[in-house]
């Protein structure tokens, strides 16, 4: 590449190498030749690329380095993270000839027209917009694909127009397939940049304008068939002092904290009289006493149609629960719709929930009953003090009859009964000795481990996902938590500890995308020298130390500690052991989870007599 060369991150040799990050860390401790930092910072270090490239081609880590990855990090080098959307909008529109190099850099562009060349001007901008959102993925409100479809689908069939006012990079209107026009309008004006040329590529008659819609709406007047959006979450800084007397807000000011309110009102102005808006929205605007006003004035003028729960993680960026709302704006003629459909998604996809929509659609005063899955629920019935629009609410679970859902609920505990005697390891009894111990202290002295600690969280239930005490504790999934700027992203593979007067738990991660909370220990082993079970297995049997908090969890002290020291195999044996254990357990927890509905269904099915016992 001669003087053409860029920088990289460890992130980015791991895309290179089609690797993990781990492997990347392993490669800097082993080999002594791997190219040292030039610049970055301690704990983000960038190195050469083209000292990179040599290294990972001299030991046959790659065969070559792919025309793209070149691309990208001639574009990455050219800019830095907030005019990063600048350059890659600007090689978007290069490859369109809609622009003239200005910010990419001329290596980059030779790179960018030979991949274009190659594969085509649309594969070569479609790399381009995903690597972007790749490594932007924590700044963008990204929606995933599947859910955009789902929403597409929850707008219609005969969707001719289509509005998203925070678009973002474009992918929800990009979804709308079959529409005539597109429009969209975005904050940022890179990103809305990057959405034309996202819309460009799905074949849209569209057009995108950079601004705050709420604020400064750049399409007044505008009335289209569907409003698809994935508003940004609890901005406080929305407009609420200045857009007061607003007459978009004709279901009720939006209280300061409830932003999501004034993106709904927002959405609704731009709807012909009967079209749809479909928004992904926080679990909690559903429930929060403050907009109970707003959510009974919708439901009162029948523009709810159908809240529907997600799973868990379905909107990246955001660790919060969510739902999607579904409203329609009142013709004025008519009755209007008396129930609302209240659903919950599978975790497995939206099938089922798409089927009840679509039966809801046909038919809104049809009464529906699916436990577990979907319920149509009168409009009167939600207009009580909380005017609580929350899924679960309603839908329940294991179900809504409890004389219907009792067999299947028993079927499922047994089931779970049944497979947990197999999930026990096999192992034997072994003559009592004490194994020789190595303190962890001396394994971080000497690069086997790495021990980190979490700052300070604001508990308020916004932001990244956290993972916290109680929840290692529990062996329950991290909640929402709002992080520090000095945060710790958890990393597959570490052991993350949490004690409480005598007990002490500790978890083997199994995916990215946590951050470490409060009071936590994070044990990150080089896997070439301690196995990640062992480890955990042997340091949940260690001592708790003294003293606690008010939510009674203490911090591991990672000095003090001991365990064995044993060969890398020997620790493997182990390893797989801890493992079985610690599934085993996952899976009591379930069973147990199991065991308390199938009770709860038997209880209320015998009180309310859809059970009866058996005759004597």
């Amino acid at each position: 590449m001669g003087g053409d060369e860029g920088t990289v991150t460890s992130a980015d040799i791991a895309r290179m190498a089609g690797v993990g990050r781990a492997a990347v860390s392993n490669w800097r401790r082993r080999y002594e030749d791997f190219p040292l930092p030039v610049g970055g910072t301690a704990t983000s270090p960038t190195f050469s690329l083209a000292a990179v490239e040599s290294w990972l081609l001299g030991q046959g880590k790659v065969a070559a380095l792919p025309v793209e990855e070149r691309v990208w990090q001639q574009i990455r080098t050219a800019a830095d993270d907030i005019m990063l959307g600048e350059v890659v909008a600007e090689a978007a529109e290069l490859l369109r000839g809609r622009a003239r190099p200005a910010l990419v850099p001329r290596p980059a562009v030779r790179l960018l027209r030979g991949y274009a060349a190659e594969r085509s001007a649309d594969t070569a901008v479609r790399f381009l917009l995903d690597r972007y959102a790749d490594v932007n993925s924590r700044r963008l409100a990204r929606t995933p694909p599947e859910v955009a479809a789902f929403m597409a689908e929850l707008a219609g069939p005969d969707v001719r127009s289509v509005l998203d006012p925070a678009c973002g990079i474009g992918t929800l209107p990009a979804a709308m397939a079959g529409v005539d026009r597109a429009y969209g309008q975005e904050v940022d004006g890179a990103l809305a940049r990057l959405a034309r040329a996202r819309l460009a590529l799905a074949g849209l008659d569209a057009e995108v304008r950079a601004g705050d819609s709420l604020r400064q709406d750049a399409w007044p007047g505008l009335a289209v068939d569907a409003v698809v959006c994935h508003p940004p979450f609890n901005d406080r800084n929305w407009g609420y002092e200045e857009l007061a007397g607003e007459p978009r807000w004709e279901y009720g000011l939006p209280p300061k904290s409830e932003p999501e309110l004034a993106w709904v009102q927002h959405a609704l102005t731009h709807l012909r009289p009967g079209g749809v808006a479909v928004l992904l929205m926080p679990a909690i605007a559903a429930s929060r006493r403050s907009g109970r006003r707003i959510r009974g004035n919708l439901l009162r003028r029948g523009a709810v149609q159908a809240v529907i729960g997600l799973p868990p993680k379905a909107a990246s960026g955001t660790g919060l629960p969510v739902h999607l709302w579904v409203l329609r704006r009142p013709t004025g003629e008519g009755r209007p719709a008396s129930c609302v459909l209240m659903a919950e998604a599978e975790p497995a996809g939206f099938a089922a929930a798409g089927e009840r929509w679509r039966a809801f659609r046909a038919d809104p005063d049809r009464p529906l009953d699916h436990p577990g899955e979907a319920r149509t629920v009168p409009i009167i019935d939600l207009i009580d003090e909380d005017v609580d629009l929350t899924p679960a609410r309603y839908v329940g679970a294991p179900g809504g009859v409890p004389g219907s859902t009792y067999p299947a609920a028993r079927a499922q505990f047994a089931g779970h009964l049944d497979r947990l005697p197999a999930l026990l390891p096999d192992v034997r009894a072994g003559a009592s000795h004490e194994l020789p111990v190595v303190p962890l202290s001396e394994l971080e002295r000497t690069g086997a481990l790495l021990v980190l600690h979490s700052g300070r969280y604001e508990i308020d239930g916004t932001g990244e996902p956290v993972l916290t005490g109680p929840e290692v504790l529990a062996g329950a999934p991290p909640a929402a938590r709002t992080g520090p700027a000095g945060r710790i992203e958890i990393q597959p593979g570490d052991v993350v500890v949490a004690g409480r007067d005598r007990e002490m738990a500790a978890v083997v991660a199994r995916e990215a995308g946590t951050l470490l909370g409060p009071r936590l220990t994070l044990l990150r082993a080089d896997p070439e020298r301690l196995d990640p079970y062992f480890l955990a297995g042997f340091v949940r049997g260690l001592p708790a130390a003294a003293g606690g908090t008010q939510s009674g969890v203490t911090r591991f002290d990672a000095r003090r500690a001991q365990v064995p020291r044993l060969p890398l195999d020997e620790q493997r044996r182990y390893g797989r052991a801890f493992a079985a254990l610690f599934a085993f357990e996952a899976a009591l927890r379930e069973a147990h989870a199991a065991g308390r509905a199938t009770a709860a269904s038997l209880a209320l099915g015998l009180a309310d007599g859809s059970l009866t016992p058996p005759q004597a």
